[in-house]
């Protein structure tokens, strides 16, 4: 059933441009005798989308008549719950959920000249082009990536050749323009060889910038990118914008985290104490804390500013700074060195763990990069941590 996945996430099925209720696809597919998920099923539905069980997507405008079929025709404009499930996702909220059904769309008014150009669809990924082409007419040919954005997809293997082969046979394209030609992202090159999709399709691959908003102006070039185009930017909006779902993941495990913290700190010379806990381990969630705040966010958005390659060691920088402040802020609340070492360790153990953690949202790092650092840093953190914590409960016996 993977052409009708996609169109919102509200748990419908959806083929292009329309969101099929299930009850609606298993009345008409049992009074009909047809598979739920038959294209032609969707294309009676073309006719009169509005007959029950089935619904416009938000985000189209029309339907355009080719001889391939009928083909969506998208808005370029975002809508209010465009916005609203941007911010969901940008939080990590149905971030798995979030994809457009697969296929061909348009926008503007394409025709038979109209260039082709390839996205994958995650919807942010889909929202991202069409924001960008508010006065362009083009073909837009959306892969099943899965709801991955086209850099990682390209990484993972569905973004791919075969993928891309395949959406230009099953939407019949050569039917829809005229030339042999689809402009892919440059960010999708890994995953797709313009060789073997010539062979395979006959359409030649032409990679395209970085970025949706360049497109415009890469037409205008004659399908050309200039360098500028091809250069990949993390500015502080960029990377500003990512903190959000960093935090929320980090969210469940530091529950969890600080159940055990409380429970660590209610040990003592007279075995297990509520008010120790209590005490203690209000001290030991605001470590935890601090930590979070400044690897999740701090050292992300301040990212080319603080020393060192490592992620992980950028990390310990901007929570030895923040962890130092806590403890001048709780000093009067603390028990001895031991528990002001206890809590400035386990602060500055989270918050490189954290900021490693985010070296696979960024184009700072490689693979074998990223690898190299955990082999080095992990085993450092885990000491840390272990003598954080022996530290912690040896200051609740001084």
């Amino acid at each position: 059933m993977d052409k009708t996945k996609g169109c919102g996430q509200d748990g419908h099925l959806s083929h292009q441009g329309l969101k099929l209720s299930t009850s609606g696809v298993n009345i008409m597919a049992s009074m009909e005798g047809r598979d739920p998920s038959c294209s032609s099923l969707v294309k009676d539905a073309l006719a009169d989308h509005e007959k029950p069980g089935f619904k416009l997507c938000s985000y189209v405008e029309r339907f355009s008549e080719t001889h391939a079929g009928p083909i969506p025709i998208i808005k370029s404009g975002l809508g209010k719950d465009d916005l609203f499930s941007t911010f969901h996702v940008r939080w990590g909220i149905h971030r798995l959920n979030y994809t457009v059904a697969p296929g061909l769309y348009g926008i503007g008014n394409p025709g038979r000249t109209s260039e082709v150009l390839v996205t994958a669809n995650f919807k942010l990924t889909f929202d991202h082009l069409r924001k960008a082409l508010p006065h362009t007419s083009a073909w837009i040919l959306v892969l099943d990536t899965k709801g991955i954005n086209v850099w990682c997809a390209a990484g993972k293997g569905t973004f791919s050749t075969r993928e891309l082969v395949k959406r230009i046979e099953d939407c019949s394209l050569e039917k829809i323009v005229d030339h042999k030609r689809v402009i892919v992202p440059q960010l999708g090159a890994t995953g797709v060889s313009a060789v073997d999709v010539k062979k395979q399709s006959g359409f030649r691959v032409v990679y395209g910038p970085i970025r949706a908003r360049d497109i415009p102006a890469f037409f205008k070039n004659n399908r050309r990118a200039d360098q500028k185009m091809r250069q990949v930017s993390f500015t502080l909006y960029e990377r500003f914008i990512l903190t959000p779902v960093e935090i929320k993941n980090a969210l469940k495990p530091a529950c969890i985290t600080s159940l055990v913290l409380f429970v660590v700190s209610g040990l003592g010379p007279g075995g297990f104490s509520f008010s120790g806990a209590w005490e203690r381990g209000l001290l030991s969630v605001l470590a935890l804390a601090t930590g979070i705040f400044s690897g999740g966010f701090v050292t992300p958005v301040l990212l080319p500013y603080i020393p060192f390659r490592e992620f992980a060691a950028k990390g310990i920088i901007t929570g030895s700074v923040f962890a130092i402040l806590l403890m001048v802020a709780v000093s009067p609340a603390i028990n001895g060195m031991a528990g002001s070492g206890a809590l400035f360790l386990f602060s500055l153990v989270i918050s490189s763990y954290l900021a490693m953690n985010f070296t696979g949202t960024t184009p700072f790092t490689s693979p074998s990069g990223v690898e190299k650092e955990m082999k080095r840093f992990i085993p450092v953190q885990v000491a840390a941590l272990a003598v954080s914590t022996g530290l912690w409960i040896c200051s609740a016996f001084k």
